[in-house]
């Protein structure tokens, strides 16, 4: 069969019912051949970086690897920053560039290019990636193709791309079928008993435990194996910003959102435990705080991850499991069946009077009837209950509102760009979302970062996608204005000064979509009513908030990561 014939087949043979791209001529065959074959279903999106972010959040919902394809040069380079996004937040991804023809192709003269949109994208790639393939024969396809989506959702899930020349795409490949699978899953690894052992001892003696839950544990797909172990073994959980989804908001051993800009009551209960369990969370800086020492003082923990090299990489004193998720939950789980756990009350106890203390409805104070972002997303999370599939948040002051107060139910995912931190994320990963699932999600964006990816709002309308769209809009890039209201008094380059925003009300009705802007608090249970009115239509709700409204709690750079502001002050200009 013809090359980008099988290329269609092997997609559609995986299961993976969704293709996001940009149209471009070195993807032609591939894209005539997906038409033509039926069966996936082609979403063209305006800008191939929102064709990598919809890829990016249709892998975190269906738990397949996401698959964007783009043409040679432009086409392939606008696809590095998605590529990366997954590859940090350990999401699998098949990315397919077209190339030139090979005929076209510099090779080994001593020239920048020959061919027209000729780019040594492999070569760009490989540092974000688990694996690049560079095909020079219809031949190599079958086994790349297997492999590739093998290596993309094995051990610690990332993305692989494949850069395919044109005239390769339109060869004859001598099969009839779809070359089965040849590389069978490994069974599980032998997580060593004894660590076991030693970890569950260390569980019974604590009185003060805390789990740290990392996306870890979703990207291995085991949210219920971890449900099961933490109410065997009765400890509270806190949650990285990724891994705000591994358990209900209203589950009563759910303790927070800890770390930078986390639940303060959660970093304080931080500082009272006498042992920390870290599942799938590499402990970085944004969770631990720069003061490292501070973390580890005083407390055991271990750390469970299926990659060797973020074991004892910032903290050093941690008892260490190399392990997948999917081999610990299963053997802990049947270690724990022989011991009793009880719940610790008075813990609990102390930690929901911590909570009570120092609630995020607090940290902002009284806004004289304007609204408090941390107020809004209780509400919003309370209207979305039962509708929404999934919160997608893109990167600023409204994801930090968002990890701290959304109120997330059974199932519910929180999807955001996290070690790449990539603004213009939010918009088409909802989009990639919705393909997943078929059903309606919210997004939730700052000003500043909607306007990135903006242009797919007509990829929403043309499929008339039930996103419902929250852009809280405080008319400045507020993350950084915050930054700069610390270290640079207050002088607001490219913050305030050479930025800003459209009505987004009116943007989005020029791209046929519903939309209403609320700027008072007591107008938010009427947007939200409005904004739910059609379940099954997009929409976008306009949130107006204080210019100076300042994401709290934050830790105070330099100092423990009990001590956040605005009640302390950063010792030194934070890093990152």
């Amino acid at each position: 069969m013809k090359a980008s014939d099988y290329i269609a087949h092997f997609i559609k043979s995986k299961g993976c019912t969704t293709v996001f791209e940009l149209s471009g001529g070195m993807i032609t065959h591939i894209l005539d051949s997906l038409h033509q074959i039926g069966g996936v279903e082609i979403v063209t999106m305006h800008h191939e970086q929102g064709a990598s972010f919809a890829a990016d959040g249709y892998a975190r919902a269906k738990g397949l690897p996401g698959i964007a394809l783009a043409t040679s040069g432009p086409g392939a380079t606008n696809l590095l920053t998605g590529i990366g996004s997954c590859f940090f937040d350990s999401t699998p991804g098949i990315f397919i560039t077209g190339q030139v023809n090979m005929h076209e192709q510099k090779g080994s003269r001593a020239i920048r290019q020959l061919g027209f949109q000729e780019t040594d994208i492999v070569s760009m790639a490989i540092p974000i990636t688990k694996k690049c393939y560079r095909i020079t024969s219809s031949s190599q396809l079958p086994e790349v193709l297997e492999e590739a989506f093998q290596i993309s959702m094995s051990g610690r899930p990332g993305p692989v791309l494949i850069d395919i020349p044109m005239n390769v795409q339109r060869e004859q490949i001598d099969r009839e079928e779809v070359l089965s699978s040849t590389q069978q899953n490994p069974g599980p690894s032998q997580v060593p008993q004894n660590s076991i052992t030693e970890l569950i001892n260390a569980i019974q003696k604590s009185e003060r435990p805390l789990i740290l839950a990392g996306r870890g544990i979703r990207a291995a797909d085991t949210i219920e194996l971890f449900q099961r172990f933490y109410e065997t073994v009765q400890v509270p959980v806190m949650t990285s910003l990724l891994g705000l989804d591994a358990i209900s908001y209203a589950h009563p051993l759910r303790v927070g959102f800890l770390g930078a800009y986390g639940n303060r009551w959660v970093n304080m209960a931080i500082g009272e435990s006498d042992f920390i369990l870290v599942l799938g969370s590499r402990l970085d800086i944004r969770q631990t705080g720069s003061d490292v020492g501070f973390f580890e003082k005083d407390r055991t923990i271990f750390h469970v991850d299926c990659e060797k090299g973020e074991l004892n990489n910032r903290l050093k004193q941690t008892t260490v499991l190399h392990a997948d998720l999917k081999d610990f939950f299963p053997a802990a789980l049947q270690q724990c069946a022989s011991h009793e756990f009880q719940p610790r009350s008075a813990w609990m106890q102390r930690i929901n009077e911590l909570k009570e203390a120092n609630s995020d409805l607090k940290e902002l104070g009284e806004l004289q009837g304007k609204i408090n972002p941390n107020h809004f997303m209780h509400a919003l999370s309370k209207r979305s209950s039962g509708l929404a599939s999934a919160y997608t948040a893109d990167v600023g002051n409204h994801q930090m509102w968002s990890a701290q107060s959304l109120e997330l139910t059974n199932g519910q995912l929180f999807i955001t760009s996290g070690g790449m931190g990539a603004m213009g994320h939010a918009l088409p990963a909802a989009i990639g979302i919705y393909f997943a699932n078929k059903r309606p999600n919210v997004m939730i964006a700052g000003d500043g970062g909607f306007q990135l990816n903006i242009q797919e709002l007509q990829t929403i309308f043309r499929n008339q996608i039930p996103i419902k769209m929250v852009v809280i809009n405080n008319k400045n890039l507020g993350m950084i204005r915050q930054f700069q209201d610390s270290y640079f008094d207050s002088r607001y380059q490219s913050t305030f000064w050479g930025y800003s925003p459209p009505d987004f009300e009116k943007v989005a009705l020029a791209y046929g979509i519903e939309s209403a802007t609320i700027s008072e608090e007591s107008e938010t249970e009427g947007a939200l009513e409005k904004m739910w009115q059609s379940p099954d239509r997009p929409f976008l709700l306009q949130v107006m908030v204080g210019s100076y409204v300042n994401a709290y709690p934050k830790i105070a750079f330099g100092k423990p990561l009990t001590e956040m502001e605005p009640d302390f002050k950063p010792l030194e200009m934070e890093g990152t």
